[in-house]
């Protein structure tokens, strides 16, 4: 496998948002704590060294009765669960929703950002520990974003009418799937028949393909873990403290010229129960679960709050709060959309006296088969040119391959010249002249153009095979007009190359920001 890196921005692919982050933009300094370069690691280790012990210990007691469901524990994973109250063990997080057989490849990289950042760390810190945390988005409850997945062009789609938090949803309606998904996929079959709830699958299979490296998968859908956040959902709920906070740091944003992408509510909170995740509200002095008939006092919902935490379910604006409160974590490994988000927190942080996390990128890449490689070397192309959207990237490669002198640029220019003549004697001569003449000449112009295009599209039915077989390397590249790694799944490639994975932990730098281009021989 080969490795190939191009810049962000010769992607087309990321918004000007993130790239002013990555490109460390002086505008966006305010609105985070450490940028994740190796050195500034040191900084945050710092930082986060005051992380309670009592919360270390919930935390491990909670992780070994999470994985007391598994058959199978690796020692990598226990001892990285022990290390955890160890007041020299740090984690690299990233957090993702339970995709059925792991939703698109960028899973697959962001499990492998945050365990090469842990490698990364060790060997720069050998006197510290570094585990690398998944954290499972159980809560979340948008299973229309969860339940299918693309395999070989193919769109296979998990059916089922639970509602509420995805966790909790039972796995019998995949079993049927499994039947229709071709290919070696016995370790999903495995995860899915072998256990009831959704969670606990995908804890097997994540621990299946990653356990070796020590990764740690946490479900944070538990009672001890919220009982330490009980302090920020009474600040919320009840006095409202983050939605100011975040709607004043959106406003400075506003000012630096970015648009905050997450608007944050007044109560950031849903009420999860089984078979619900609806979200809070405050009318007049009593608090409603949206769309349903669950309401309560004030004095009700403060003795909920005190008595039964579990049922508070953070939205997206505090999910990362309550990750940093549970976890002696370092920095959260996200994609272009999750990382702008993060910049409307700080100041909720700040209050709170949470140390603010190392935003990082995700690796991300696009993987060339053997056979779209051999198509993209007979085309002439570079790989970089594929990412340009079709029409640009067909006259690219028809102007660069033509035997024929395809622009009239020079001759619109002469042409201009003589125009600019004509108008200048007709100034001179009588000035009524000169709008009929500016108005002539851009018709010549315009028709110049025309009769260019014209040739183009001549130029392009001679090389309509190339052409053809350019839109299909395209197509297969970019799914749906999309980066690969959006659409399609790992199985792709690990059934072709049961080594897949593990050349990928093998080729990525985690803090190397920069596209990944990974091509099979020709």
């Amino acid at each position: 496998m080969h490795l190939q890196k191009i810049p962000f921005r010769s992607t087309h692919s990321f918004t000007d948002f993130f790239l002013k982050y990555i490109e460390q933009d002086p505008s966006l300094k305010p609105f985070y704590n450490h940028f994740p370069d190796l050195a500034n690691f040191k900084k945050q280790l710092e930082e986060k060294s005051s992380f309670p012990d009592s919360t270390r210990k919930v935390l491990a007691e909670t992780l070994r009765k999470q994985y007391k469901k598994l058959s199978v524990l690796p020692a990598t994973v226990e001892n990285n669960i022990n290390s955890l109250l160890d007041k020299k063990t740090f984690t690299v997080v990233t957090g993702h929703q339970l995709n059925i057989f792991t939703g698109p490849l960028y899973f697959i990289y962001k499990i492998i950002t945050v365990i090469n950042t842990c490698r990364a760390l060790k060997k720069a810190n050998p006197d510290f520990n570094f585990v690398p945390v998944y954290w499972m988005a159980s809560e979340d409850h948008d299973y229309e974003e969860i339940k299918s997945f693309r395999l070989y062009g193919q769109k296979y789609v998990w059916e089922t009418k639970e509602q509420g938090a995805v966790g909790r949803f039972k796995t019998q309606a995949i079993r049927e799937l499994l039947k229709t998904v071709p290919g070696d996929i016995s370790i999903f079959a495995d995860a899915y028949t072998q256990n009831e709830l959704l969670a606990d699958a995908v804890r097997q299979y994540v621990n299946t393909l990653f356990g070796e490296c020590g990764l740690i998968v946490i479900d944070a859908d538990d009672r001890s873990l919220k009982k330490i956040f009980q302090p920020v959902i009474e600040a919320d709920i009840l006095e409202k403290t983050p939605f100011r906070l975040i709607e004043d740091t959106n406003k400075k944003l506003a000012g630096a010229g970015f648009h905050a992408p997450v608007n944050p509510r007044e109560i950031n909170f849903f009420y999860l129960d089984k078979g619900v995740r609806g979200r809070i509200e405050q009318r007049d002095k009593d608090f409603v679960v949206v769309d349903s008939t669950i309401h309560f006092s004030e004095a009700e919902i403060r003795k909920l709050i005190s008595n039964e935490p579990e049922k508070f379910s953070p939205n997206v604006t505090l999910r990362p709060l309550y990750q940093e409160i549970i976890l002696p974590n370092l920095a959260y490994v996200g994609g272009p959309a999750e990382l702008v988000y993060w910049l409307e927190l700080k100041g909720v942080f700040d209050h709170f006296k949470v140390p603010f996390p190392m935003l990082m990128p995700r690796n991300f890449a696009m993987v060339v088969d053997g056979q779209s490689g051999r198509k993209i070397s007979k085309s002439g192309l570079e790989i970089q040119d594929l990412f340009n959207e079709k029409n640009y990237l067909f006259n690219h490669w028809v102007a660069k391959n033509s035997s024929h002198d395809l622009s009239l640029g020079g001759a619109m220019k002469a042409m201009g010249d003589v125009l600019k003549n004509i108008e200048d004697r007709c100034a001179k001569l009588d000035a009524t002249l000169v709008p009929m003449a500016k108005a002539e000449g851009k018709r010549m112009l315009h028709g110049l153009e025309k009769i260019e295009k014209k040739m183009l599209r001549a130029e392009k039915r001679l090389h309509g095979d190339r052409l053809r077989q350019i839109e299909s390397i395209k197509d297969q590249l970019f799914p749906n007009g999309s980066l690969q790694e959006r659409t399609d799944n790992f199985l792709n490639f690990q059934q072709q190359d049961p080594e897949f994975v593990r050349k990928l932990v093998a080729q990525f730098d985690p803090l190397d920001y920069r596209f990944n281009i990974l091509s099979y021989d020709i």
